[in-house]
């Protein structure tokens, strides 16, 4: 009998052992699947937490809507009639101590049309009239490798990239903006500039493919994130499950392998999916590891934290969603989201809730890190005040750190990954690496990824 393995039950492994069972079921083969997770809960980053009636997300606080592994993943688990959208509203740039609304009519802070750029309050007209340049500069010799930072300085000016775009794009990205690809992040910037010798003219011409994003562009659950983690394991009936159970070593032996789980002894398996972050996989391999392959893996950290208040939402201000902060300013806080305002489902009652993000690029970030739980509500208290005029006591209040585990794609991360899957199919075959340390950020390419390896190593079987 076939034994294949899922090492982590973060979503990416959840995803894959969700495709393995039903491809197992589908072809009526007599095939063992098990799931090991470390943690004696399952979903990783994705874990809802409820207090005094509000909806809080340790991670991500929602799922990209148009990636299509997500659709067929809801539709499969029966969830379509308990998904809920984003409520649609404008989004700030804090700079200076003032709140500048974001442009509408932009991709990332980047402007689709002239119009778009006159409108922005946070470039001078010097700003405005370097960017234009756009237009009339074609001839380049980027390519995807190159760092996107560059290309967009070289095209739109320093003044735009830096007080309107980097704010966005680095938040987004976990990453300056020299230090990332405009393959791993935005590659169709460069095929727009290529095809119509503009970046701004290409996102007029291609105007729909955004603004068809812009409404309802994520999508959460009725009852957070966790409901999609508790029924994709509900739906696994059969799949064998070891919560609580750290895998220590992979090991190749004569016609498959041998996992070493702490607590259960060596599994023995034909195959195994490693959905875990790139130190772990690094950690499973031992000395076979190839030091200067794992050497070229970054992480960022972050530390987040959620505000409740026995307030009315509509404290906060008309048609915002949050702001991300673009400095010059006595706000410490790298972004806030008004979640009561985003999400309704996270507060039933109207109530306002708050979550504001801290991340390792902030140059206050070590001090922060070092903070206790009274000291950090100071500080979230402080900026509050500073961007809001809020200044009430908190009802709720809840810190997640993730140091050191969010996946930063910096410019050798795409050499990395193609040696890592060369050496493992080299060396362990029916060996793949999945998840966000490899094939992308997000909770949609998790999804893709985890089915993609499972399809792949079953495939093999």
């Amino acid at each position: 009998m076939k034994h294949l393995i899922v090492i982590g039950g973060g979503i990416t492994g959840l995803s894959a052992a969700h495709r393995l069972h039903q491809l197992a079921g589908e072809s009526q083969e007599d095939i063992r699947i098990t799931l090991v997770e470390a943690e004696k809960r399952l979903g990783g980053k994705l874990c809802t937490l409820h207090e005094d009636g509000f909806i809080m997300e340790a991670g991500a606080d929602s799922i990209v809507a148009r990636h299509e592994a997500v659709g067929m993943l809801v539709e499969e688990l029966g969830l379509r009639d308990r998904v809920v959208h984003n409520a649609t509203g404008i989004s700030y740039l804090y700079r200076d101590g003032e709140l500048h609304a974001i442009p509408a009519d932009t991709v990332f802070g980047i402007p689709m049309d002239e119009e778009s750029l006159m409108a922005s309050t946070l470039v001078s007209e010097e700003g405005k009239r370097a960017a234009l340049k756009d237009f009339e500069e074609t001839e380049h010799g980027f390519t995807k490798d190159s760092p996107i930072g560059s290309f967009l300085r070289a095209f739109l000016g320093d003044e735009l990239v830096e007080r309107q775009v980097a704010p966005v794009l680095s938040g987004v990205y976990s990453g300056s903006l020299d230090s990332l690809t405009l393959g791993s992040t935005l590659p169709y910037l460069l095929d727009y500039k290529n095809e119509y010798g503009s970046i701004i003219r290409g996102l007029g011409e291609n105007r729909e493919t955004f603004q068809s994003r812009s409404n309802k562009k994520f999508l959460s659950f009725d009852g957070g994130l966790s409901v999609l983690i508790d029924r994709m394991e509900e739906e696994m009936a059969g799949v064998r499950i070891l919560k609580g159970a750290k895998a220590e070593s992979l090991e190749k032996r004569e016609g498959g392998y041998a996992v070493t789980v702490k607590g259960h002894g060596e599994l023995q398996a034909d195959g195994a999916i490693l959905a875990l972050p790139d130190s772990q996989v690094r950690g499973l391999l031992g000395r076979e590891a190839p030091r200067e392959v794992f050497d070229a893996f970054t992480n960022a950290s972050i530390l987040t934290m959620y505000l409740g208040y026995d307030l009315p939402d509509s404290e906060l201000p008309t048609d915002g969603t949050g702001f991300i902060n673009a400095g010059n300013g006595r706000v410490v806080c790298d972004a806030c989201t008004w979640t009561s305002r985003k999400w309704p489902h996270t507060s039933p009652d109207g109530r306002l809730l708050a979550r504001l993000f801290y991340k390792n690029s902030n140059p206050k970030f070590q001090e922060i890190a070092s903070m206790d739980k009274e000291e950090l509500v100071a500080l979230a208290r402080l900026d509050l005040k500073e961007s809001l005029g809020l200044d009430a006591e908190p009802s709720v209040v809840e810190v997640t750190p993730w140091l050191g585990l969010m996946p930063k794609y910096s410019l050798g991360h795409r050499a990395a990954v193609e040696q890592l899957e060369q050496f493992l199919d080299e060396t362990y075959p029916d060996i793949h690496v999945a998840g966000a340390s490899f094939h992308g950020v997000g909770i949609g390419l998790c999804i893709a990824d985890g089915r993609e390896k499972a399809e792949r190593l079953f495939k093999a079987r």
